[in-house]
């Protein structure tokens, strides 16, 4: 693949994304969509919440199993690996807006906050979107997304994992994506039985995914990140433990 076709590639994967997460605020907020996550389906409950099911399942095998290494490693014989990332963003964009247009309701309400409350979880719904796209540029934003590797490509530059960092939330929990993911998901002022479902099943998916994500972080950095792991919340933000330090040649361990 020649280097500006493949930088166009990794392009129009990015805005194919940048789109696809746009709408899937509106999506899950029911904001400024056409069709939202509550959108009254045309279905029998049991049948929308097969579909809804089988969307999610879709989605979530494609997310987890292409982020695996051994998966890499076979797929990168297939494509460019400078065209990896760009290749899963696009896939992960592309069921995304799959099961947001094939989405099926269940609009039945399990709970509905009245008043000034409901100001709240807006705030709480803005916020955790914030938190995920912000958190993106505290590690490097263009490589989680498949630009810099394109971008090193063109400029016939060798391609080197970005340094790992603990900036910003990341000093404070480990996945702070995933973090800003569950709070949009769970801040509904009216809480409807379709959104309940998919706020429960991707809390459940991110929840099996940061043990699998973590898996590869520390086959990737080693001791580095086993430290990190020790010191640091999986998901819900608190002060940094205190580093432990190795024990001493001859001393007892505390």
């Amino acid at each position: 693949m020649g280097r500006m076709i493949l930088l166009l590639y990794g392009t129009v994967c990015y805005i194919v994304f940048f789109a696809s997460f746009v709408y899937a605020i509106g999506f899950v907020g029911c904001v400024g969509v056409p069709k939202c996550v509550d959108t009254a389906a045309t279905v029998s409950v049991a049948r929308a919440l097969f579909i809804d099911t089988l969307l999610l399942g879709a989605f979530a095998i494609q997310h987890s199993i292409m982020a695996r290494r051994w998966f890499k490693r076979w797929w990168t014989k297939v494509v460019s690996p400078a065209a990896e990332r760009s290749t899963y963003v696009l896939l992960a964009s592309l069921l995304l807006a799959l099961l947001m247009w094939q989405w099926q309701a269940v609009p039945q309400v399990v709970w509905e906050v009245e008043g000034s409350a409901r100001d709240v979880f807006w705030v709480l719904f803005t916020l955790g979107w914030m938190v995920l796209l912000t958190g993106t540029f505290m590690i490097d934003h263009f490589d989680l997304f498949g630009l810099r590797q394109v971008w090193l490509r063109f400029r016939n530059r060798e391609y080197h994992h970005p340094p790992f960092k603990t900036t910003g939330y990341y000093r404070y929990t480990r996945n702070p994506l995933m973090l800003g993911f569950v709070i949009a998901f769970w801040a509904a002022p009216t809480m409807t039985v379709g959104r309940l479902f998919f706020a429960v099943a991707g809390t459940l998916y991110i929840l099996v995914g940061i043990q699998l994500e973590e898996r590869d972080h520390a086959f990737y950095l080693g001791d580095e990140y086993r430290r990190y792991k020790e010191r640091t919340s999986m998901l819900v933000p608190m002060p940094p433990r205190p580093a432990v330090e190795p024990a001493a040649a001859g001393e007892p361990a505390e």
